[in-house]
């Protein structure tokens, strides 16, 4: 699915709960809002968060318009990654009302939703001190990023969300700085596994995940 496709869809269901939360409000009425999980596997996109330096960008825009590689400044959080075939990207839009209303936890929660995900594989996936996201060997010199992180919230509700290396094509990241994090690494889950993965399954092991994460 194209990003501007997929944002699209975000921001209608995010702008949805929104809407039903101010009019709870209005009307002094405590009908629960949804929340979504939303899974998309992008074309080839470059995309920068609202605090990103294109400078971390390492190749011109001519080249990647030839390549027919999109390019975007989003409004979530974090600075430049790459979304492709082969990357689970799972966008939560959810009321945090509903749950906790802590952005802080809200990320610990994603982290640990792919964690547990990633134990499925035989994978140790852990958090690096400082550094949202999902790695691997975080303080070694072999550290390298397996999940990547990246939101935005308003009201309590969430949209953007994160991106889960599968059978990603990883040459993609060497046009960028990924995260605007120097010296580290990116894997994959196949890359880790030394084997082809089913990312249907996959999907459904984060949502069992985060359901039982989230406690929802």
């Amino acid at each position: 699915m194209g990003y501007e496709e997929a944002l699209e869809y975000q921001l209608n269901l995010f702008n949805e709960i929104i809407n039903n939360k101010l009019s709870n409000r209005k009307k002094n009425t405590k009908i629960q809002t949804k929340n979504h999980l939303v899974f998309v596997e992008h074309n080839h996109v470059y995309t920068i968060g609202k605090s990103g330096k294109i400078n971390n960008l390492l190749i011109d825009k001519d080249i990647l318009e030839q390549n027919k590689i999109k390019f975007f400044k989003t409004n979530r959080g974090g600075d430049i990654t790459y979304h492709g075939p082969g990357q689970i990207v799972c966008y939560p839009i959810i009321d945090l009302d509903n749950f906790f209303t802590d952005i802080h936890k809200y990320l610990r929660f994603l982290e640990e939703t792919i964690i547990l995900t990633l134990k499925d594989y035989g994978i140790q996936g852990e958090r690096s001190e400082n550094e949202t996201g999902v790695w691997i060997n975080p303080n070694s010199i072999d550290a390298r990023k397996i999940c990547a992180l990246g939101v935005k919230a308003s009201r309590w509700v969430t949209m953007h969300g994160l991106a889960l290396n599968v059978n990603t094509d990883l040459n993609y990241f060497k046009n960028i700085i990924p995260c605007g994090i120097k010296n580290k690494s990116i894997t994959s889950i196949s890359v880790e596994s030394k084997k082809n993965i089913e990312m249907e399954l996959v999907k459904k092991k984060i949502i069992n995940n985060f359901l039982n994460v989230f406690s929802a």
